[in-house]
């Protein structure tokens, strides 16, 4: 098997110096360079993009696209192959290792934190994934145009999985029942800020895939507020289950590395749902309606 990766998106230091359009190594260590899955031959390639508006940090950075690539990519290939998602997920993950960059002459940040103490470890990726499927209940039967999608990713040296739940309906519009979130951060020193951060999450990447659209017209931004910016509310925010690994290990981040897999794991429910592949967001009920 070989995976190429490559990705196009104007850098974030693009706002601060002219002329640059590629990819700092501390932007593609976020789901590019550590992609960890257990495949032979790998290729990452990084093209040139010029950014044409300001553009800055946000929560998770830029995990959120280069996971909603690869988590994406990983659920069409299980499809391709005729596989249960989950199970395929298990085996791209592979055997319990920790992966070493350096040694292969990447330049990994590791988000600044010492790769000894906090290596990219897939036995901790696995059961993150393993324990978030458990408890969503995964392979349970669900009826017409329902479907649940999974996702995982490491990121802040933290390992957070998502089971997103769905139902679509007739005319396209996507409902979220359920999210199940498990995370591995290490020693959690405060279980209830770590449920709070992860449910934060849950809907902060909900509101990115179905709502959160923003355009440009002549030159600004046309949205302002929140009348025109949408965002999940109190009345479609879903059911959301928290699922702490415990582990003795060393402190990760909590506050960024759960919005990353909500997005692809929603995508690949409504496509668990409705056949349909998402590959554009914020999503567009009127490609979902049923013909």
């Amino acid at each position: 098997m070989a995976w190429l990766h490559r990705t196009v998106f104007p850098p974030i230091q693009s706002t601060f110096q002219p002329n640059v359009t590629m990819g700092s190594a501390g932007e593609l260590q976020q789901g590019v360079v550590d992609m960890p899955y257990a495949i032979p031959n790998v290729r990452c390639e990084n093209g040139p993009a010029t950014a044409h508006v300001r553009i800055g940090w946000y929560r998770s950075v830029f995990n959120i696209p280069h996971a909603f690539a690869v988590c994406s990519f990983a659920d069409e290939i299980a499809a391709l192959a005729g596989r249960d998602p989950l199970d395929y997920l298990r085996e791209l993950i592979g055997p319990a290792r920790k992966i070493d960059l350096k040694s292969q002459g990447v330049d990994y940040p590791n988000y600044g934190s010492p790769i000894e103490l906090y290596p990219i470890d897939t036995g901790r990726l696995r059961a993150t994934l393993d324990l978030a499927a458990e408890n969503a209940g995964w392979g349970q039967p669900l009826p017409s145009r329902h479907g649940r999608g999974i996702a995982v990713h490491r990121s802040f040296v933290t390992y957070a999985a998502a089971v997103v739940q769905v139902a679509v309906s007739d005319d396209g519009q996507v409902s979220v029942p359920r999210v199940d979130m498990a995370v591995d951060c290490g020693l959690a020193v405060n279980p209830d800020r770590v449920r709070a951060q992860m449910e934060g999450a849950a809907i902060m990447g909900l509101s990115n895939a179905l709502y959160s659209d923003i355009t440009v017209r002549q030159g600004r931004i046309e949205q302002g507020n929140f009348t025109d910016y949408l965002v999940a509310r109190m009345d479609i925010t879903p059911e959301t289950h928290v699922h702490i690994v415990r582990s003795e290990a060393p402190p990760g981040g909590v506050g960024e590395p759960g919005v990353p897999p909500i997005a692809p794991a929603l995508c690949n429910a409504i496509y668990a749902a409705t056949g349909k592949r998402i590959r554009q967001l914020p999503i567009a009920s009127a490609d979902l309606k049923r013909t």
